[in-house]
């Protein structure tokens, strides 16, 4: 378990825990209690649940906001009779496996698969079971600025809607900023969950908002990262896929002193930089093949951008790392 930054007024909590590696589910259970705290109380669990409760589990608590980001490595079942009230607002967000609600309200069930969102307004605590190997991030949010917006409607939907985009890599961004955040950054960080929320409920946000700026970068660092090989990579594409204006993402990013075409080409490079630092015994790739791979014009434009950022030529650092490595 890994304490980083509770603060003394509660406002955050967080903690990281790895079932697989140490403890089970009463050192689970204990370090939510402690870190995360009564407003976000754990259901009661199957007893095969509790006896083979093997789960990564990471969760940041901003005011009353809490990021989950849940890895469970075996199933997991809530049992017996769930009683009072909850009054929460929650996101699922499917990475992989799936996750199975149950729906006290019409006696159905909801299962969100890989790849699906589902948000709804949660009254009474209802239970839910998941398959082995189930990777989900979930928000818990205030029910009072969310629930208005919602109503007993159910929204799903899938994880590359931009809005759901943007609040998973803000939330993403919370879990590393977290030991640094000041009250300001708190208030800030809290406030944007909650708008990016509502722009779910929406399925719509408004791309002017400055506040939403931040997120927004996030949003296209991580499409970009897996767009680096990409020949059609741009700013336009990142835009087209996070349904703003290449101004409005060109903002953003101006925002916190970047441009969107030195990010892409900036990440690149370092790409390429990695490569050359293959161990000893693996094939080392040629200059060429790097610019061509990296969508370098030509070997003389990649080695010049590379020199530019690195003081040397790919051949030069290759060669300088190379006895160390070997």
């Amino acid at each position: 378990m890994n304490d980083i930054g509770a603060q003394a007024d509660g406002a955050l909590g967080a903690f990281c825990l790895d079932t697989t590696i140490t403890g089970g589910f009463d050192t689970f259970l204990r370090g939510w209690q402690t870190q995360v705290g009564d407003d976000f109380p754990q259901p009661t669990y199957s007893p095969a649940t509790i006896r083979d409760f093997r789960m990564k589990t990471r969760v940041a608590k901003v005011r009353d906001v809490a990021i989950v980001d849940v890895h469970g490595v075996s199933a997991a079942e809530t049992a017996g009779t769930p009683g009072g009230v909850e009054d929460q607002v929650r996101l699922y967000v499917m990475r992989r496996g799936a996750w199975t609600l149950s729906d006290p309200r019409d006696r159905g069930e909801h299962t969100i698969s890989a790849g699906q969102f589902l948000l709804r307004y949660v009254g009474r605590p209802a239970h839910f079971t998941t398959v082995p190997q189930t990777t989900a991030k979930i928000l818990v949010l205030p029910a009072a600025t969310l629930k208005p917006l919602l109503g007993n409607r159910i929204i799903t939907g899938p994880v590359g809607a931009a809005e759901v985009r943007l609040l998973v890599a803000h939330a993403t961004m919370v879990h590393a900023a977290m030991a640094d955040l000041s009250p300001v950054g708190v208030q800030a960080v809290h406030s944007t969950l909650i708008e990016l929320a509502k722009a779910v409920a929406r399925r719509r946000f408004d791309d002017v908002e400055p506040q939403l700026a931040p997120a927004i970068v996030q949003a296209a660092k991580d499409l970009a990262g897996s767009l680096l090989a990409d020949p059609e990579l741009s700013p336009a594409i990142l835009a087209r896929e996070l349904n703003v204006s290449v101004r409005t993402l060109q903002r953003a990013f101006a925002a916190v002193g970047e441009s969107v075409t030195a990010y892409i080409r900036h990440r690149r490079l370092e790409e390429a930089r990695l490569a050359l630092t293959a161990p000893h015994g693996e094939p080392r790739v040629s200059v060429s093949e790097l610019a061509a791979h990296w969508q370098f014009a030509d070997s003389s434009h990649f080695t010049r951008a590379f020199k530019k950022r690195y003081g040397q030529t790919p051949t030069e650092y290759a060669r300088s790392i190379r006895p160390a490595r070997d």
